[in-house]
């Protein structure tokens, strides 16, 4: 299995009610049973309120590398990514568990 991890930062002054950003999240919200690949999904916002703190995170797993490429390729996967670009940054780890 491989875990997915994604971490969001928003951009300065991008707040989480702001109409893109409310798209955004329930665009990665409802991936969950949209795409057969997905093993695992979880997505929230963070709770803490430190500075080194990223905003949003997503935490899904995948049976294997080849599913993990096609989730990444899945058009509704790179819809919901097209939307993050507008209002944040982000970094992801994927490993073996």
């Amino acid at each position: 299995m491989i875990r997915h991890l994604v971490l969001f930062k928003l951009d300065e002054g991008v707040e989480r009610d702001d109409p893109r950003v409310v798209e955004g999240v329930e665009a990665f919200r409802s991936l969950e049973g949209r795409i057969p690949e997905i093993r695992f999904w979880e997505c929230a916002w963070n709770l803490s309120d430190r500075p080194i703190a990223y905003d949003f995170a997503i935490n899904s797993a995948f049976e294997d590398l080849d599913a993990l490429r096609r989730y990444v390729e899945h058009p509704e996967h790179q819809a919901g990514v097209a939307l993050w670009h507008e209002f944040a940054t982000w970094v992801i780890a994927d490993y073996p568990f």
